[in-house]
């Protein structure tokens, strides 16, 4: 496929034009013909990695200007088309979206400290029940009617764009996306045309890339600020602290909004729950419209996550009758309060992705209303990540759990007894072991009739890295384990 800087909505100095082949942003990736985005960087710009870029076979050159005063002598001397542009991710973001064209008709996006996965997951569920092709694009991959991995919450546009292009031209008509704080601020999504875009909560997290708490709330506003066309619905959680703020900066715009929640103000409104041991029964006023509502769903918030779903498909033309009707067929998403073990005396284990503070206390107290017994929690902090979270993730454990053990998450090339001990702080009554599989072992041995463990962290993940080593790790599966193990199984 072959097209010009100007059809990718490019001009290049002293209006030179080009015929592309590709668009790259890795310089080992660059084939004959190829745009090469040399993009700021935290740790290097790419403009360093240009003379590499060019020497095989990039075309044109799109940066900023300190990108093109980096590589000023390689641009001399191999003269490609050079595109300088103030915000250059921004420009390759809605260049790949011309370059790949295609992608599917409804897209929605779901930004928030919590709760993405499952927001996007469910919206994806309940469009397939209405009778769409549909898929979910995040931190699970991209799932649904089109698969592939992905490497990252919210991919980079190159590879976002051509996913998209390719889940459209295999049938996808509709799409939901995760919004990570960092996608916003690299403007991985600019150029993903949407239709409607839900607001779930802010907490602490990501603090080690975000300067401050406001730059975080900043980058993820900008789902609503600048991504959002003035014509898409808002869907906002009206009951977070900084739910009315999302809603006054889409009124800013003429947005519409959607509020869900369960205040008197939310149009979506969550009027009554009741908690089983399988799930949970809602009561749910929609503009005056009420419905009774079985979910299968372990935790309250988990209610929460269906509304905010549900409002994201109304908001995309779907009927609201049909859209109700189709909640209880709704399934938990893989690591997100599931269900992965019973023990022969009926306590059970659950695995939850919980990593911040909020995330942690909000799992666990979500659990309670579902379990007799006990609450035992596992948790850990990531290495190479925001550090001041850490004892307030064990504090937030101690505060809701009747015991805790702190143990390993993944440590990457931090000293993990010193991770262990920062969490610690938070929680000094806790058990401590570094083991995470032998952490699992204890936590299920300790499990009484009635009681319930929840292992926190991890949720999905397939895999533990201590240093560059990922090695295989699954909570599901080691909870299994212990099961099997302890009951005699094995």
């Amino acid at each position: 496929m072959m097209k010009s800087l100007s059809e990718l909505g490019l001009t290049a100095q002293s209006g030179r034009e080009a015929q592309i082949t590709g668009l790259s942003v890795d310089s080992r990736k660059v084939e004959e013909g190829h745009l090469f985005a040399a993009l700021p960087g935290a740790r290097a710009h790419g403009a360093e990695y240009l003379p590499m870029a060019l020497s095989m076979g990039a075309r044109a050159v799109l940066t900023d200007p300190e990108g093109a005063r980096i590589a000023a002598g390689a641009i001399a001397e191999y003269e490609p088309a050079l595109v300088v542009v103030e915000d250059p991710r921004q420009a390759l973001a809605y260049a790949a979206a011309l370059y790949y064209g295609a992608q599917p008709e409804v897209m929605v996006a779901v930004t928030g400290t919590n709760g993405k996965t499952s927001v996007a997951t469910f919206t994806r569920q309940i469009w397939q029940l209405l009778g769409a092709r549909a898929i979910n694009v995040g931190t699970t991959g991209v799932e649904g009617d089109w698969q592939a991995p992905s490497p990252h919450t919210t991919p980079e546009p190159i590879t976002l764009h051509r996913m998209l292009s390719e889940a459209a031209h295999a049938g996808v008509t509709h799409g939901a996306m995760e919004a990570s704080s960092h996608g916003l601020a690299q403007r991985r999504l600019d150029g993903v045309r949407l239709t409607a875009a839900a607001f779930t909560n802010f907490t602490q997290d990501h603090l080690d890339y975000h300067a401050t708490f406001e730059a975080y709330f900043s980058a993820k506003a900008g789902l609503f600020t600048r991504v959002l066309p003035e014509d898409g619905v808002a869907i906002v959680n009206i009951d977070d602290a900084r739910g009315m703020e999302v809603e006054g900066l889409c009124a800013e715009r003429g947005i519409d909004v959607m509020r869900v929640g369960r205040s008197d103000a939310a149009d979506l409104r969550i009027v009554g729950q009741r908690f089983d041991a399988t799930g949970q029964d809602l009561r749910v006023d929609f503009v005056g419209n009420i419905y009774q509502i079985r979910l299968d769903l372990i935790g309250g918030f988990q209610a929460e996550n269906v509304m905010a779903a549900a409002g994201l498909v109304m908001a995309s033309g779907a009927d609201p009758e049909e859209v109700f009707s189709c909640l209880p067929e709704l399934v938990g998403v893989r690591g997100r309060m599931q269900h992965a073990a019973t023990r022969d005396n009926g306590a059970a284990v659950f695995v939850d992705y919980a990593h911040t503070p909020d995330a942690v206390s909000t799992a666990i107290t979500a659990l309670r209303p579902h379990v007799m017994g006990r609450i035992i929690a596992i948790v850990g902090a990531g290495g190479d990540r925001d550090k001041t979270k850490r004892p307030l993730m064990g504090k937030a454990a101690a505060e809701t759990a009747d015991l805790v053990i702190v143990t390993d998450d993944n440590p990457r090339s931090e000293d993990p007894a010193s991770i262990r001990a920062e969490v610690l702080a938070g929680a000094p009554e806790a058990m401590e072991v570094g083991d995470r599989a032998e952490a699992i072992l204890r936590g299920v041995d300790a499990l009484h009739p009635g009681d319930a463990l929840l292992i926190c962290g991890k949720g999905h993940e397939s895999g533990q890295t201590v240093g560059d080593t990922v090695y295989p790790f699954d909570d599901v599966e080691q909870a299994s384990l212990a099961v099997s193990a302890l009951d005699g199984a094995l």
